[in-house]
């Protein structure tokens, strides 16, 4: 079994998580992409969005593609996330998965900070989203990236969308139909999300 890990803030997902998901089934040939919101994230400086809105969002995001499903395991689990122990969790439900991690460049050239990044790669394949800085690069690391590691590249169009600009947008109340699927724009304005406190 080919089975995708894909965990993110989501706060809130966009068109460029779409396509990132998208590329990764279609291009890798995966069985399964998980989709992991994360629970309480180490790593981001703002606070993120209560976990069942982000679930929702995450819901709504990928409902139309093919070969995904949205797993709360993360939301769930108490104290900081680390994708280390999402993997082992996997690993331990599917013994004989092959295991595809998709991330973006940012990530990728960040991993070598992550908690335990050795196991990470001796768990799974590392899937980069390929901006066209990366395209000559041809399965070489992007900088920063651990040689040992397995490396994928993943091809898709430069896509500058941020959940940073989504929410900045929002709270100067500027229209997102271009930056997000037409649910979670729905879903932000019923639910109050990013407005200025």
């Amino acid at each position: 079994m080919r089975l995708g890990v894909f965990g993110g803030a989501f706060d809130p997902p966009h068109i460029a998580h779409v396509a990132l998901a998208q590329a990764a089934v279609e291009q890798l040939q995966l069985d399964q992409l998980r989709i992991f919101p994360t629970g309480l994230a180490w790593h981001k400086a703002h606070t993120l969005t209560a976990p069942r809105h982000r679930l929702a969002l995450a819901e709504l995001a990928f409902a139309g593609l093919a070969h995904t499903a949205i797993d709360d395991c993360e939301l769930r689990r108490p104290g900081p996330t680390y994708t280390i122990d999402t993997l082992r969790e996997l690993k331990a439900e599917q013994p004989g998965a092959q295991l595809f991690l998709v991330m973006g460049e940012d990530q990728a050239v960040a991993l070598t900070r992550w908690r335990e990044w050795e196991a990470i790669v001796q768990l799974a394949i590392i899937c980069v989203a390929s901006r066209p800085s990366l395209q000559s690069l041809d399965g070489e690391p992007p900088p920063g990236l651990p040689a040992q590691a397995e490396l994928r590249l993943l091809r898709l169009p430069s896509m500058p969308e941020s959940a940073t600009q989504v929410r900045g947008r929002v709270a100067r109340g500027e229209g997102i139909a271009h930056l997000v699927p037409p649910g979670v724009a729905r879903y932000i304005e019923q639910n109050h999300l990013y407005q200025p406190a």
